[in-house]
């Protein structure tokens, strides 16, 4: 199979059973789709429980895929979903309280002033309701514009700019408190 071949390409032929096509998917993607439920639940023994579900969960989902939008935004989609149902289920809610600082270990290599920073805006963040985390996630830790942060939570991309805002006043405030 050759690399070329585009993620929505492969996604219609994954949908129709062809098991390459899907492991070729499952390759370019995994690490995204583990990074994004770790950020989002911050165990990584969940974020593999999450990860998995969705490996499990993905050729049939697969068949809802329509290709209108880039198969990396609809998959973000399907990973915040699962680590919201997950974290609803309760299998991780109170463990994420407890451990969302802990920040992965890509992330805290270099400056301990830097992993300390990045700790304390994870643990804020894990205080905020699910829409602003969900936000903050897409577009400080992924790198997703406001635009493409809204095709991936439905929704308008002034939304997006409104909850930054949000996310952005949060912090200060919390920042002057502390």
């Amino acid at each position: 199979m050759r690399m070329a071949t585009s993620d929505n390409a492969l996604a219609e032929r994954a949908a129709g059973g062809d098991r390459d096509a899907f492991r070729v998917l499952l390759e370019r993607h995994y690490d995204r789709m583990y990074r994004l439920a770790y950020r989002y639940c911050g165990r990584h023994a969940d974020a593999e429980d999450i990860t998995q579900d969705i490996c499990l969960a993905l050729p049939a989902k697969l068949r809802s895929f329509q290709g209108s939008a880039r198969f990396t935004t609809w998959l973000y989609r399907v990973v915040l979903n699962a680590a919201t149902d997950y974290a609803r289920r309760g299998l991780s809610a109170a463990k994420a309280h407890e451990t969302f600082a802990e920040v992965s270990a890509l992330e805290r290599e270099g400056e301990a002033d830097t992993a300390a920073q990045m700790a304390w805006v994870y643990e804020a963040l894990g205080a905020m309701n699910e829409d602003l985390r969900a936000t903050a996630l897409l577009v400080l830790a992924e790198g997703l514009s406001h635009a493409e942060a809204a095709e991936v939570l439905e929704i308008k991309e002034s939304t997006v700019s409104w909850r930054m805002h949000e996310i952005r006043n949060s912090l200060r405030s919390l920042v002057e408190a502390g």
